[in-house]
Formats: C-alpha cells, sequence, structure tokens
C-alpha cells in the first residue's frame, strides 16, 4: 500500500461521520463492489470485501469483472454463543454464503461469499440472535479472548464479569451500525455524535487483546498487543499481570517490521483492570504511528518510545504508580478437545476441527452432523483459538449418542488424531484472502500426512509438536511462535522458522528461506532425526532447536549435503 494510501485510510475515518461514509448509498446503486472509501470503513462493521482468486485469470480472460463477494466476521466475546445463534450462523453459510463457516484464531466465526445484496439480511439475522459484527474487523479493539473452558466457579464467574466490562468500555459506540444495518432512527447530527474512547479517527491500527489464566497459555497470549494474566487465590481473582505489545504481522520487503511477544508490564488488582485498560488503549490512540500503516501497531510504538516512556505515560493517566508484574509460570497450553467434566452433572465436549472450517463433503459431513448434534442437544458453543469448538453443558447420559451421531457423519474425535494433527493450524489463504502470497489451508491436510509419516517413521509419532501455516507473512494463524511455522512467501513456496516454545512464549527463528511446498517434509526431517539422536532427556522439537540455535542447525545440514 502507498504512503498515499495510508494517508487516505485516516482521512476517511476522519470525514466517515463516525463510520457511515456513503456506504447507504452504494448497497443500493447497482454495481456488485464497493469502493476502496467504503471497503475501509466496512471493516469496522465486521466485513472485508473478497473476490474468488481461482476465477480470476478466467474472468479477465472473458472480459469480465472479479467474483465479487464479502467476508463478515462475527465478534463473539470469549467465543460463547448460544445453540440458537449457532444454527443462524450455520443457516445463513447456506442461504447466503459459501455454504462453509471457519472458525478464526480469535474465538469467532467468518462466513464467506455472501454477495454484496445480501449483506444487510445477514447482519439483521446474526443482531436477532444479539450477535453483533461491529468490531469483528478495523482500527479498533477487536474480539477479546478467555479461556474457552466452561469451568465453574467464582473465579471463571469473576473472569467473565470482567470480560463483559471491558466489551462495553472498549466497544465502538457509533449509531452507524445501526442505522445502516438494522433501521435505526438517524441521529439529529452525526457530527455532534460522541465516541468518548476512539474519537473520529479511531485507532491507528487493530488492537488484539486476550484474558489469560496462569499456568495455561491456550490463547496465546504473548500474541497479543496485550495480554491480561489472571492469578488465582483459592477460588477467586487475585489480580492480573499485564503483557503489552506482542502482535505477529510483518513483511517479506520490509526487513523493519517484526513478530513480537509481549512484555510483562505491572500487575493491578481486580477493580484497576477496566481503568488501565482503557488508559494503554488511550495511549496507542493518542500516539501510534499514523503516517505508517506497516507501523502502526502498538509493539512499534513500544519499541519506538521504550517501555519506560510507556509506563510514565501510564502512571499519569492513571495518577498512581504501577505495580511490577509477577513472575509467570506456564505447565501447558491446554486445547479442551475430548470429554471433560464440567459441573456436578454435565461435560463438554472438545471436538478438533480441521483448520477451523466447517462444511460437508463426500467423505465427512460435519456441517450436518454439528446441526443435528446443536438442534438436538441445545448444547451452548464456545470456539477457541485453535480454531476448535467445545459443546457444552451437556448430560452424561447423552454423551454416547452425541459420539453415535457425529461417527456416523465421519466426524473424528481428538482420539482419532495424530498428534501433529492435533496441534496444527492454518490460515484460511487462497482463494479468499486478498493478501495470500500461496496456499494455506487447503494444502495443511497434505504436508501433515506427508510429515506424520516421517515421524512414524523415526518413531516420533508421540512427540507434541505445534506446527502452524500462513499463505503470507502477517500471521494469522500465529506461526512465529509455534515450534514449526510455515510462511508464505511466494507461490508455492514458504520460509521455515523453527524454535518456538510449545507453550507460547518465545519466537522462532528463520530457517530456511523459499522451500518448496514438496520439499517441506524433507527439509524438516533431517532436524527430526538430528532432534531424535541429541535431545536432552524429554527436551521439546521447539526448545532443542532454541538451544542447539539456528545457526548450528544450519551448519549440520550443509555438512549433511
Amino acid at each position: 500500500m502507498s504512503d498515499r494510501m495510508r494517508l487516505t485510510v485516516e482521512e476517511i475515518k476522519k470525514h466517515s461521520r463516525h463510520l457511515r461514509g456513503s456506504i447507504v448509498e452504494e448497497l443500493v446503486n447497482g454495481k456488485t463492489y464497493f469502493t476502496e472509501e467504503s471497503i475501509q470503513l466496512l471493516k469496522f462493521h465486521g466485513m472485508y470485501q473478497q473476490d474468488d482468486r481461482d476465477l480470476r485469470q478466467q474472468l479477465k480472460k472473458d472480459g469480465k469483472e472479479k467474483a465479487y463477494s464479502m467476508m463478515i466476521r462475527a465478534r463473539i466475546p470469549g467465543g460463547v454463543l448460544t445453540s440458537n445463534a449457532y444454527l443462524t450462523f450455520d443457516r445463513l453459510s447456506e442461504q447466503y454464503g459459501n455454504n462453509t463457516l471457519r472458525i478464526t484464531t480469535r474465538q469467532t466465526f467468518q462466513i464467506h461469499g455472501i454477495l454484496k445484496t445480501d449483506v444487510e439480511q445477514t447482519i439483521r439475522s446474526l443482531h436477532d440472535t444479539m450477535v453483533t459484527t461491529l468490531g469483528g474487523c478495523g482500527d479498533q479493539v477487536r474480539n477479546i479472548l478467555l479461556c474457552p473452558a466452561p469451568h465453574e466457579g467464582l473465579f471463571y464467574e469473576q473472569l467473565r464479569t470482567q470480560l463483559e466490562l471491558l466489551v462495553d468500555e472498549l466497544s465502538a459506540k457509533t449509531a452507524a451500525y445501526h442505522e445502516i444495518w438494522l433501521d435505526g432512527e438517524k441521529v439529529a447530527s452525526s457530527q455532534e455524535e460522541e465516541e468518548p474512547l476512539y474519537g473520529q479517527t479511531y485507532l491507528p491500527r487493530k488492537f488484539k487483546l486476550a484474558i489469560a489464566v496462569e499456568q495455561d497459555n491456550c490463547l496465546d497470549v504473548y500474541a497479543n498487543d496485550l495480554g491480561i494474566v489472571a492469578h488465582r487465590e483459592g477460588d477467586a481473582v487475585s489480580g492480573y499481570t499485564l503483557l503489552v505489545g506482542g502482535g505477529m504481522g510483518r513483511n517479506h520487503t520490509k526487513k523493519d517490521t517484526y513478530p513480537r511477544v509481549a512484555t510483562p508490564l505491572c500487575f493491578i488488582l481486580p477493580d484497576d483492570l477496566v481503568e488501565t485498560v482503557v488508559a494503554i488503549v488511550s495511549i496507542q490512540r493518542d500516539y501510534g504511528n499514523r503516517s505508517d500503516r506497516q507501523h502502526s501497531r502498538f509493539k512499534y510504538l513500544l519499541d519506538e518510545r521504550g517501555l519506560p516512556w510507556f509506563s510514565q505515560e501510564l502512571q499519569k493517566i492513571l495518577g498512581r504508580s504501577l505495580t511490577p508484574a509477577r513472575d509467570l509460570t506456564w505447565s501447558q497450553t491446554t486445547d479442551h478437545l475430548g470429554w471433560h467434566k464440567q459441573g456436578e452433572n454435565t461435560w463438554f465436549l472438545g471436538l478438533p476441527i480441521q483448520n477451523g472450517r466447517i462444511r460437508d463433503t463426500d467423505s465427512l459431513q460435519l456441517k450436518t452432523a454439528l446441526r443435528r448434534v446443536v438442534e438436538r442437544f441445545s448444547p451452548e458453543i464456545h470456539l477457541t483459538t485453535s480454531q476448535n469448538m467445545l459443546l457444552c453443558h451437556l448430560r452424561e447420559d447423552d454423551k454416547p449418542f452425541i459420539e453415535s451421531m457425529l461417527r456416523e457423519h465421519g466426524v473424528q474425535l481428538v482420539e482419532d488424531l495424530s498428534l501433529i494433527e492435533r496441534y496444527a493450524m492454518a490460515c484460511p489463504a487462497l482463494p479468499t484472502c486478498g493478501l495470500a502470497i500461496t496456499e494455506s489451508e487447503r494444502v495443511m491436510p497434505t504436508f501433515l500426512t506427508n510429515l506424520s509419516q516421517i515421524l512414524i517413521e523415526l518413531g516420533l509419532e508421540n512427540e507434541e509438536i505445534t506446527v502452524r501455516m500462513t499463505g503470507c507473512p502477517n500471521g494469522c494463524a500465529r506461526p512465529y511462535v509455534s515450534d514449526i511455522g510455515l510462511v508464505g512467501r511466494a507461490p508455492d513456496k514458504y520460509d521455515v522458522y523453527l524454535g518456538g516454545d510449545f507453550y507460547g512464549t518465545r519466537l522462532n527463528d528463520l530457517y530456511a528461506e523459499l522451500v518448496t511446498f514438496s520439499a517441506l517434509p524433507f527439509v524438516l526431517r533431517d532436524i527430526l532425526l538430528d532432534f531424535k539422536h541429541n535431545r536432552i532427556g524429554n527436551e521439546r522439537f521447539g526448545t532443542y532447536c532454541h538451544r542447539i540455535s539456528i545457526e548450528e542447525l544450519k551448519m549440520r545440514a550443509h555438512s549433511r549435503e
């Protein structure tokens, strides 16, 4: 994107009358697409304009326009929705979308393939089930994450209450969403409308926030702009350690862009959480880079100004000193898959959803199976940051019937997966994402099959190894904190990153560049063999690569050539 376009995004926001722009007029202009100005504003309303990239070349050859459609992303705080809301998503994906649902790494749903003429009815239908898309995308605080496990007790009740308070304070207050999509009454003058946190121009870029529980980093909390780690004392929250400046996005052509894990900032008491979070967001609002969108994320502000400067600014706003952050320990990164006791008489089932894609195929009728289970047993649905789904509040007597219904439709349970499949994720990439350089979701199953064969051959099939693949460097599947990160660099070529921490607390490092897809398993085979013979005790693969160092791994690979 050019410098002019970066400035234009800020101008569009400033003159949009709190996200209205010309969206209403463009909805009825008879065209199949929105203009660039409206595309920027529609992100705040929870949608991206896309086109089917598989069809681009032929359509261009035939002298036709692109096959435009919208991807609509909901905001589902903590990933929790009712069975009725799930069935609405399911219906809309068939009525207006491409017959699939996509669970994102931020605990929400995306529906792809919605035509411009069907956007309004889609949003209205979601609104009728108490689901909004406002805040799903755009330069604002995105969907707030919370550990998806439906545990009971005061501690978890307090976390859910804090989530609700944060959502209320950090949500955009513009009436534009209601006016445009839900037939709300227009305010007398949108210029008089107030946006108490965001102002006219909102944030410089998106802002991601997560609430994790110490010991279990199931959310990849270090990958967020602001990570909130809850400490437990008895059955209550004793306070939170705040982590600042995480973010996965980078650009292949700009060496001064980079992924970053969040840095410990301070410890706060529960009653101070909302005020402190709002203050942190306001500092990013006021000082974040608005002239260069490649450097607009919170992590760049922290690194350019320094953590001491940021701490001083925060203390000035709060009017009090910051308490040093507590040391954090992590013993697991639970995916919550399988059957788990929820309450005295209830259970929840964690279902693996390959790459988060819910659809029916000839061999797997996942979409149909889930619809029938939800219609019959009415579970509460919890979405995970690993793109999986939890079916909650289930009776013990219903467990065998649910398993039977799922297996009748070819659905795999966690015990049917290899470990490499269990801990793998891929972003959607082609054909829908406009930023994708190469494939990700569509080729990940083939890659995992080939890698599984190598692991079995080496006797390493019981190792827990995280693999993340993305079709571009933006990092939507969080590849930079995985044991093995595969990042699209060119058509059919990937950069290979190694040495992340299984618990998501450490970045990995670039090991190999521009590796063809077919060569990926063989590049990894030699390293896995080296790991088998030279690991220390039960050392994990990522930790081994980090200890040996990327430079040494490269030297060993060169000596084998």
